[in-house]
């Protein structure tokens, strides 16, 4: 009965703000909220139904009554996308993985009528109205899929039941949900878990040893469920081998065609860590067809938002801004670019790490020592966390402070990195500089 409605009605609406005509109502339930009160106000703005979980406000033919609404919403997208049967792309990561996910689209969006994750929208709510979008018109979809407690990648990958998947990285992130780096390659593996039990093959970094350890432990140890690339000058014979070019400030790539020839791409990106995100769109690419040229003019026309490896020109100073989230492994990569970068009057703002749980101060320590073996000496360290290492660099407990001494302190013809997790609000010190 719900799809049949759907299908007459295929406007999902989560928000009673917002009602648009002829869509159906899915009253959630959050932390401190319950939907349920809001769905008469929500029929009464536009929507054609209302699904709720609490009998007493089904009040008429208007309400659907279910036992879950989220689970309703879950099993509607999944019984969606099995009817569609549109190849679906499941992608994950610690880093890197909303990047490319933008890059596989502008890669694929050349060749193919293409659906894909908007923004954030990674989580077992983001995923499901990602898919009650697909159309009948839509060739390929990618669905970014994030996780912060074990067995999250398992539930996504049962709803959107993806054909392919790749895994970006593993890294040290949410530590706090996860409970150790162990807790974050288990869940991650998830994905190659699905693959490797009901869909048809996972895109992976060959170079990278704790992917290759996850798809064994995954049973996926057949080459025809593998698509390889690799940055590694020893993997030189692989179809999908690139190497970097410079960086300076933004990456520059060779990369194979299907024909074994080398190609250059220019890229907007800042950051040679952005090499395996870019090279892993190249190798989905390739291995659904889309030409060199359209692949290399996709990639290159590109230009990432959300203060995610992001170069703003200001009056007074060049900005990376990778301020959208951190990790200690998204840290210490972006430091160590910043040190190779062949540049005067380098600064760093860099902003705590947050949800690592007990290896908190551990990890910000260990970025503070990174910081004096790389003898960048101009660094201002915003949050609790950094103001516990007790370095010798400039501490300041909150971006506000950060501001008021900026105005102070004028920062002019430098080039300067902003990191840090979302929570610090480090972009508010952008209009600053």
């Amino acid at each position: 009965m719900l799809y049949s409605l759907f299908l007459k009605n295929p406007i999902i609406c989560t928000d009673s703000r917002t009602c648009p005509t002829g869509s159906i109502f899915f009253a959630l339930k959050g932390d401190n909220f319950n939907a349920n009160a809001f769905a008469l106000s929500a029929l009464q703005k536009g929507c054609a139904y209302a699904v709720v979980d609490e009998a007493e406000y089904a009040i008429d033919d208007r309400f659907i009554l279910v036992d879950n609404v989220l689970e309703s919403l879950q099993q509607l997208a999944r019984y969606h996308r099995q009817q569609l049967g549109t190849p679906i792309i499941g992608i994950t990561g610690t880093n890197g993985k909303t990047t490319t996910k933008e890059l596989i689209a502008a890669a694929l969006k050349q060749k193919f009528d293409l659906l894909y994750t908007q923004g954030n929208l990674n989580n077992h709510i983001g995923v499901p109205l990602t898919l009650l979008k697909l159309k009948h018109h839509h060739e390929i979809a990618i669905i970014e899929m994030g996780a912060n407690h074990p067995g999250d990648i398992k539930l996504l990958a049962e709803i959107a039941c993806p054909d392919y998947g790749i895994i970006t990285n593993v890294g040290k992130a949410h530590l706090e949900g996860f409970g150790s780096f162990e807790g974050v390659m288990k869940t991650k593996a998830e994905l190659y878990d699905y693959i490797a039990s009901d869909g048809k093959l996972i895109f992976i970094n060959k170079a990278n040893p704790w992917l290759a350890e996850m798809a064994a432990g995954s049973k996926l140890t057949d080459s025809a469920k593998r698509c390889e690339y690799s940055l590694e000058e020893n993997d030189h014979t692989l179809l999908n081998y690139g190497i970097t070019t410079g960086c300076s400030p933004f990456l520059s790539m060779k990369c194979k065609d299907n024909s074994n020839t080398f190609y250059d791409i220019n890229t907007q990106l800042v950051g040679a860590y952005n090499a395996e995100n870019v090279l892993a769109a190249v190798a989905i690419a390739n291995y659904f067809g889309v030409e060199a040229e359209k692949i290399k003019q996709g990639l290159e026309t590109y230009t990432p938002q959300n203060n995610r490896s992001q170069l703003t020109v200001t009056e007074h100073n060049k900005l990376i801004v990778d301020a959208y989230n951190a990790n200690p492994t998204s840290m210490q990569a972006a430091i160590q670019n910043f040190a190779q970068m062949e540049v005067e009057n380098k600064i760093l703002i860099l902003g705590d790490m947050l949800e690592l749980g007990e290896q908190s101060d551990f990890e910000h320590l260990q970025i503070v020592e990174l910081l004096e073996q790389k003898n960048l000496n101009t660094v201002y360290l915003v949050g609790k966390e950094f103001s516990k290492t007790n370095s010798k660099f400039e501490h300041l407990p909150t971006v506000n402070e950060l501001i008021e001494l900026i105005k102070k302190d004028k920062l002019q013809d430098s080039i300067i990195l902003i990191k840090g997790s979302r929570g610090i609000q480090l972009e508010k010190i952008i209009p600053f500089l």
